[in-house]
């Protein structure tokens, strides 16, 4: 299938202006004014979409979720749900990173493995952290270098959980050592190997990083740190760390609940305005939906009071509300989601509307800035803001 679509304003994540965009065998093929295509015999082949009053921007990368579900912090019964295909490309979100959590028994390394490959087949991009919150972490082959070097999916190491009381509590030196080799293991597999860090709600925060880069070679880009908008303290080390030239991941959040005295967490829109305000990079900071991971909430005495669970829609929501509310520019936003995580996890052939990249975009209205039309690899997944393209036991009955 071959798609021109006409007259939209792209965002590359840049401003581009009023553009056609070509795609083609899963590529975009060109994005100029009045791309002209004749092919002979082309009855099914070619189609075209007016997206006047529409805007273009990169497919979502979210680079934080947990598709075969996480939680169980209250017992079994809170454990939460896989993600299903239209979870994910009703929020145009066109690739995918997984990761285990707080449990990594019943939830495996090779379950999650076999998740990512099912949602691929199904149309979106995938990949996977090796390991969960526990050091030593879980593995595919019984070692993390290994798993980068032998398992094409496996990106990097992750998420290991500090500065939590749900934490395996690793020394400095088990920590080091995973950040070696989470180095070492993506320089020879021509990976990002960049370790993703859970951050808790602890007074530590940070020390374990900032400790690694102070005492050994390894820079401080070899971690993303995530949920560093937990809480107010944190997300003020958070803006030191991004001075000092670190990677930081907003987790956003669809529940207003978390953004209340009581919690504290900082709403991501909040906390970039506060970064652009501070005057750090705008290729320095990531957003990531935690989806299908739970939102535990602990009472002072850390027992367990309540759950939630993350949504990939909240990234969109996130991204609207800064937009809209905030006055913060699109492409700011845009980075975050597109170019910036794919640099940051080397995902080649991703995060922009540019000839040669996947043809993985989004449609929004201008004006509302609400999801249209989401392609994956050139296939046509959302339209009318409905899905075309279903899960494999989606809509079973």
């Amino acid at each position: 299938m071959i798609t021109i679509i006409r007259n939209a304003k792209v965002y590359q994540p840049e401003e581009a202006g009023r553009k056609d965009i070509l795609l083609i065998d899963g590529k975009i093929g060109a994005v100029a004014e009045n791309i002209s295509l004749e092919i002979k015999n082309a009855d099914g082949l070619l189609s075209e979409i007016d997206a006047t009053g529409m805007i273009a921007v990169p497919g979502f990368i979210d680079s934080h979720t947990h598709m075969t579900g996480g939680g169980g912090e209250g017992g079994y019964r809170t454990r939460t749900p896989e993600a299903v295909l239209t979870d994910f490309t009703m929020a145009g979100i066109t690739t995918a990173v997984g990761c285990l959590g707080t449990d990594g028994v019943t939830r495996n390394m090779i379950s999650l493995l076999a998740k990512a490959k099912g949602l691929e087949e199904e149309g979106l991009s995938t990949y996977i952290y090796t390991g969960s919150y526990h050091v030593p972490p879980v593995t595919v082959t019984g070692e993390v270098m290994k798993d980068l070097l032998i398992v094409d999916k496996i990106i990097g190491i992750g998420e290991i959980a500090v500065s939590d009381h749900r934490s395996s509590q690793p020394t400095l030196s088990e920590f080091q050592r995973l950040a070696a080799d989470a180095r070492v293991g993506g320089m020879l597999s021509g990976k990002a190997g960049i370790l993703n860090i859970h951050l808790g709600d602890g007074s530590r925060m940070l020390d374990l990083i900032l400790q690694t880069v102070e005492q050994t070679e390894i820079p401080i880009t070899q971690f993303l740190p995530t949920h560093i908008n937990r809480n107010r303290e944190l997300f003020e080390e958070g803006i030191l760390y991004a001075k000092k030239g670190g990677y930081i991941d907003f987790t956003a959040s669809n529940d207003p609940v978390f953004w209340e005295e009581k919690y504290g967490e900082v709403r991501t829109c909040t906390g970039i305005k506060r970064l652009l305000d501070e005057n750090i990079s705008q290729d320095q900071f990531t957003i990531s939906s935690d989806a299908q991971g739970s939102l535990p909430l602990f009472n002072e005495k850390m027992e367990f009071v309540g759950l939630g669970v993350g949504k990939p829609e909240c990234i969109l929501k996130e991204i609207r509300a800064a937009v809209l509310e905030y006055k913060i520019p699109l492409e700011v936003m845009l980075r975050a989601v597109t170019v910036n995580p794919a640099r940051i996890l080397k995902l080649t052939g991703k995060g922009r509307i540019e000839a040669g990249f996947d043809a993985d975009l989004c449609l929004l209205d201008e004006a509302e800035l609400i999801l249209d039309t989401v392609f994956c690899k050139g296939k046509r997944m959302v339209y009318d803001g409905h899905p075309e393209v279903y899960g494999t036991f989606e809509n079973v009955k």
